[in-house]
């Protein structure tokens, strides 16, 4: 959410540590001659949502219409250009310009002759860069078809050499009676060959000929050379791999067939001459023309690059703006008179003085003999919630939106944390606070990478006498006071310490969850507090924290107790045998005198606090409702003007009292609470599963991994170790149980924790703001 600032200085009031901002319905009579100002100053301050005051008309009905479709076109044009720029590979001009400096009208003006031009000089540089491929292939075909044909030439005249010197020769006995007669063919009999030359794709060269060969029997004779370099085509204009063929035939229905087979190829083809004098002056010609449409080309991109200019981000933010105006001018409602205009919206309590500021600079800028008026509205309809975040808090904060937007000054569950030094991206500090906490979390447990350190002191414990040289297989004694932070060092690696460790994290568990469940309670006293619901605060939190604290809460007390004397007692056994045979004596596992009793009065506490949430509220908000006499809202200054106004206005008045739904949501509700005392509780060890299994995963990877590559005293070894190592942690300890306790933790927070007092039912605070309008084309 944007955070309001104040030109010259600093943000509004101190923000609340969990409420949403203070909000109210206001009321704007604009004049007509000072609403485009009025509209454009509140966009620049954006601390004001409009409401739709003709949600009953169409788009094509209401007053700015047409406007809105004139900026709309010059925003596409604008566009265009851009568009076109990326293409030609052009950086725009970016020159700094102030939005006051440009003229709506001439702009639109001007747009329409430069696109004008710009659709004109892009069809003919279409036809150019068509004509331009085409010559290059064209030029291609010349040199790789003049070499065919050169080097068949001289074969050829090689032949003819060799055959005349045989026949100047001496005959000998062995020369053959009819060679005279094979070599003195008429002329008249010869065949004539046709060819064929052009380029094909080199991905289908090889299909190309071999259906050539069987459409023709076999009568023709190809060759092919492939082109060195990537071609232009000039169909596509995509840069592909072509290869020239040449393609002798005799007949035309063999020419036929293959112009077809040509055409089903996409092979482009070429006038080719056997005369290599006219060869040779072809191609001087294509390359002339190459030359002259390169040239021609170049100063096509060349005049698109003054057309950059009209393609400046400040006057394309400016057309998007004039539009946003005349958007939200559609949504006021036009007065009889037709010379005012009158809005409804939102906007925090605090930017109170600062609309009415921006209101006498428009009607001072717009030279309005009568300035816009202002006034805050009664009414019962619920505001949008506007939390003022920084980059810090934001993340946070869009965690919580994911599960609900809270409802206007509902307890946040993301507080605010004050003004943090910002950085660069607001996700990163989510990892950063888990990296913080795994660190504490490290220096409680006292080890690091599943190595234990002593960092605080040496450990309370040694071993029983002197010959004891193995203090993680030997039994130890207490020598020493009690480790001062964390858990003593000397418990990683005995015997004991899965078994202690687990019933030690286990119960932290259980302690952390029912403090935060807790918490979430108290903060629905809180959020009853705040909204005056003394139903909430009587049938709502008292019996809740009765029914938690009955039940858990006195778990946790037993679980502290056992810490701080040492018993042996078995917890689950005096919880189970709570419930099963609640007179039964305790024996051996009483923590304290009159346990008995006191276990008594909480299971009847927890038994008397289930009706006590179901039944009286049902019946209590029946009558309420009864008694309530509620109106939607009204003006401060009950003028005649804005009473018509009021009556006139859609308002969202009460809707009918079902007892029966309430009654059937009061009981779902307390089924929900009951069942979910038990199983959110147990859901909280998942915090004990995880944290086992972070360790016994970091045991291993040092253990097995790096210790064991460091025992076989080879730098190979040790290298390939410590490379798996690195990866496995990074990998595994690092990125994969990273993301599993922060979904795990997320859980917790959006299921054990906001259930208890977090409705999430509200609606996001959106002020018409250029600055929001930015961030969204950007």
């Amino acid at each position: 959410m944007a955070e309001a600032r104040v030109a010259g200085g600093g943000c509004c009031p101190p923000m609340d540590l969990f409420r949403s901002e203070a909000m109210q319905l206001v009321q704007l009579i604009i004049p007509i001659e000072s609403a485009h100002y009025t509209v454009s100053y509140i966009g620049d301050l954006g601390l004001l949502q409009f409401k739709d005051l003709n949600a009953d008309k169409s788009p094509f009905q209401r007053t700015y219409a047409a406007q809105i479709k004139k900026f709309g076109e010059m925003s596409r044009k604008l566009r265009f250009f851009k568009e076109q720029m990326e293409k030609a590979g052009v950086t725009p001009l970016t020159k700094p310009m102030k939005q006051a400096e440009i003229d709506v009208d001439d702009l639109e003006v001007k747009l329409g002759e430069l696109e004008a031009e710009l659709v004109e000089m892009n069809t003919n540089n279409e036809k150019l860069q068509h004509s331009y491929n085409e010559l290059v292939e064209y030029k291609l075909v010349l040199n790789k078809a003049g070499e065919f044909f050169s080097s068949a030439f001289s074969r050829a005249t090689a032949q003819q050499k060799e055959i005349e010197s045989q026949q100047t020769g001496e005959e000998s006995l062995d020369t053959p009676l009819l060679e005279d007669k094979e070599i003195s063919i008429e002329s008249s009999k010869q065949v004539k060959l046709g060819f064929i030359t052009g380029l094909v794709l080199k991905e289908k060269s090889m299909l190309f000929e071999r259906i050539i060969f069987r459409a023709t029997r076999g009568n023709v004779y190809t060759r092919q050379a492939a082109v060195e370099e990537l071609v232009i085509d000039p169909v596509s204009g995509e840069k592909v791999e072509k290869n020239v063929f040449v393609v002798f035939y005799s007949g035309e229905k063999a020419k036929t067939k293959i112009l077809k087979i040509c055409e089903a190829f996409g092979a482009n083809r070429y006038s080719f001459t056997e005369d290599f004098g006219k060869q040779v002056q072809m191609i001087s010609e294509v390359s002339g023309r190459l030359s002259e449409l390169k040239t021609t080309i170049d100063a096509g991109i060349a005049s698109k690059e003054s057309y950059s200019a009209t393609n400046n981000l400040v006057k394309l933010m400016k057309v998007r703006e004039e539009k946003s105006i005349y958007h939200t001018m559609n949504m006021l409602s036009l007065d009889v008179t037709k010379k005012c205009l009158v809005a409804e919206g939102w906007s925090p309590v605090f930017a109170t003085n600062l609309i009415q500021d921006a209101l006498q600079r428009a009607a001072f800028d717009s030279n309005s003999q009568v300035g816009t008026i202002l006034q805050v509205l009664h009414t019962s309809e619920s505001p949008p919630t506007y939390f003022r975040t920084n980059k810090f808090t934001s993340a946070f904060q869009d965690i919580v939106d994911a599960y609900g937007v809270a409802k206007y000054q509902e307890a946040n569950p993301g507080c605010k944390l004050g003004d943090i030094t910002e950085m660069t991206f607001g996700g990163r500090y989510v990892i950063l606070m888990m990296a913080f906490f795994s660190i504490y979390t490290g220096l409680i447990y006292n080890e690091f990478f599943s190595v234990p350190f002593k960092l605080f002191a040496p450990s309370a414990y040694a071993c029983r006498d002197l010959s004891c040289r193995d203090a993680t297989t030997y039994g130890l004694i207490k020598v020493r006071p009690t480790y001062p932070f964390g858990v003593d060092p000397v418990w990683h690696g005995s015997r004991s310490e899965l078994p202690f460790l687990n019933s030690l994290k286990m119960k932290l568990s259980i302690l952390i969850g029912v403090a935060q469940m807790n918490l979430g309670i108290i903060l629905s006293y809180f959020n009853a507090t705040y909204f005056k619901n003394s139903l909430n605060i009587w049938f709502q939190f008292i019996p809740q924290m009765i029914f938690l604290n009955s039940l858990f809460g006195y778990l946790s007390l037993l679980i502290i107790l056992k810490w701080c004397t040492g018993s042996q007692a078995d917890l689950y056994h005096v919880m189970i045998y709570m419930f099963l045979s609640p007179t039964d004596e305790l024996g051996e596992n009483q923590l304290f005198p009159r346990q008995k009793t006191v276990q008594l009065v909480l299971l009847l506490s927890a038994l008397v606090s289930v009706p006590w949430m179901l039944l009286p509220k049902p019946f209590l908000l029946k009558k309420q409702h009864q008694a309530r006499q509620g109106e939607s809202y009204m003006p401060l200054q009950s003028t005649e003007d804005s009473l018509q106004l009021e009556a006139n206005h859609d308002s969202h008045g009460h809707e009918e009292f079902e007892f029966s739904e309430v009654f059937v949501h009061q009981m779902i509700h307390t089924i929900e609470f009951v069942l979910g005392a038990v199983s959110n509780t147990a859901s909280y060890l998942r915090l004990w599963a995880l944290s086992l299994a972070h360790s016994e995963l970091s045991s291993v990877f040092y253990e097995k991994v790096l210790l064991l590559a460091w025992g076989y005293n080879n730098i190979i070894i040790l290298l390939v170790g410590a490379i798996v190592f690195i990866f496995a942690t990074v990998g595994v300890l690092l990125v994969m149980e990273t993301l599993s306790a922060f979904l795990h933790a997320l859980r917790l927070h959006w299921v054990e924790f906001q259930n208890k007092f977090y409705e999430g039912d509200g609606y996001k605070f959106y002020p018409f703001s250029f600055a929001s309008l930015n961030d969204e084309y950007d």
